[in-house]
């Protein structure tokens, strides 16, 4: 194929990977699209900035929920390409009907990224869209993300790197609320991913994470070349998930996935969705400085560089870090490693107030949301997006659009 790109295509990220490592260990930066115009301007130039100062070996732009950001994301994705990053474009079969046709979406995106000189994607099933409790495939469309690995190899051959998800403590579908006698019995496996949440137990059990991880080398050898993890805050809960791929004959890269941790309601809105292990000392600490929004970010950068050395000691070489499309955080945690010197100090985070998500995909039941009137806690999502929103002890119905998810 003949891509029409002015710049040259971009290296695979695998070849990067494997490539003689540096004393300094890599980073990965991953952004998701703004909700507004200012927003993307802003990213922009956050993005140039990041890029400059962390000298990133790639870029991640993630695809909204339900495909709600495919346009942006597509172009986000061909903006980093033609400032200098090497560009990851995230790609979901979630909701990617064109034309009447189930998978012409996902054909005509990987086409434009081609053409374009993105030669990476992270190949992703995806969320449902909003309005959806459940995921569900499209009639005649992909089923899961080890269908878009093969569809990408099978109408693209090696032109694109294909990197795709793992889930350390498994798949949020896949974890299981147990009962008190459950909790007694689990093995030392369970008990060591295991996460509680709002007093209860939730936990992938062991029969599950066998299935998570057979369908994890299913993705490699169907030609994935390496794995991004999802979000943990236990870093021997991803040294246990490596060693675990290396028995199930998984061989390839495992970038550990790293969010920042930049305020308090964010971290546990986003643990208890994804129901993630949260190691007791992590949240006794969070707990005392839920008041405390600049003690929180402090503390974001302490916990990171913590965690992240523990990781680099075990051999690891890339740091993929989830930006919530901010910076701070993460020069504080790559000052603090040595990779960068002097950033924190330079950070501008005045932005902030428009790093929101685009459309209200991230806005879920029981998060807080504001909008022209006030704020109040979501009930219920319709299929149209209207969000109806307990205010003051009376539902209010909100208009897509018209609200965004407090952090």
């Amino acid at each position: 194929m003949n891509g029409h790109s002015e710049l040259p295509p971009d290296p695979k990220i695998i070849d990067l990977l494997t490539k003689d490592p540096t004393n300094i260990a890599h980073v990965s930066l991953e952004y998701f699209p703004p909700r507004t115009e200012q927003g993307v301007q802003n990213l922009h130039a956050r993005m140039d900035r990041m890029l400059a100062n962390t000298k990133c070996l790639y870029t991640d732009m993630t695809w909204g929920a339900g495909g709600s950001t495919a346009d942006l994301s597509l172009d986000l994705a061909l903006h980093a390409h033609k400032t200098g990053h090497v560009s990851n474009m995230h790609l979901t079969c979630t909701n990617m009907e064109k034309d009447g046709d189930p998978i012409k979406g996902v054909h005509d995106a990987l086409q434009s990224a081609y053409d374009g000189g993105i030669r990476n994607i992270v190949a992703l099933r995806g969320d449902p869209p909003e309005g959806e409790k459940e995921w569900s495939a499209t009639k005649g469309g992909f089923t899961c993300a080890l269908d878009l690995v093969k569809y990408i190899r099978k109408h693209f051959g090696q032109d694109f790197g294909i990197s795709v998800a793992g889930y350390p403590e498994g798949h949020p579908n896949r974890i299981s609320q147990l009962s008190e006698e459950e909790v007694e019995n689990m093995s030392e496996a369970e008990k060591g991913r295991c996460c509680t949440h709002d007093g209860i137990t939730y936990v992938c059990k062991d029969d599950d994470y066998k299935k998570e991880m057979d369908y994890l080398k299913e993705k490699i050898d169907a030609g994935a070349d390496f794995i991004i993890t999802q979000m943990f805050f236990d870093a021997e809960v991803f040294k246990q998930f490596v060693k675990d791929c290396r028995t199930w004959g998984i061989n390839c890269p495992v970038v550990p996935g790293l969010m920042c941790i930049n305020a308090y309601p964010g971290f546990k809105k986003m643990t208890k969705f994804c129901k993630t292990r949260v190691p007791k000392s992590l949240e006794d600490k969070m707990e005392s400085m839920k008041d405390k929004p600049d003690d929180v970010k402090e503390f974001g950068v302490e916990f990171g560089a913590e965690i992240c050395r523990s990781l680099l000691d075990s051999g690891v070489k890339i740091l993929h870090f989830y930006t919530l499309n901010l910076e701070k955080v993460v020069y504080g945690i790559t000052d603090e490693l040595g990779i960068t010197s002097g950033l924190i100090e330079k950070s501008n985070e005045s932005d902030a107030k428009d790093m929101v998500a685009v459309g209200s995909a991230w806005a879920r039941v029981g998060d807080t949301v504001k909008f022209s009137a006030g704020q109040g806690v979501v009930k219920e999502i319709k299929a149209d997006g209207t969000a109806v929103v307990e205010v003051d002890g009376k539902d209010v119905e909100i208009a897509k659009g018209s609200y965004e998810k407090v952090f």
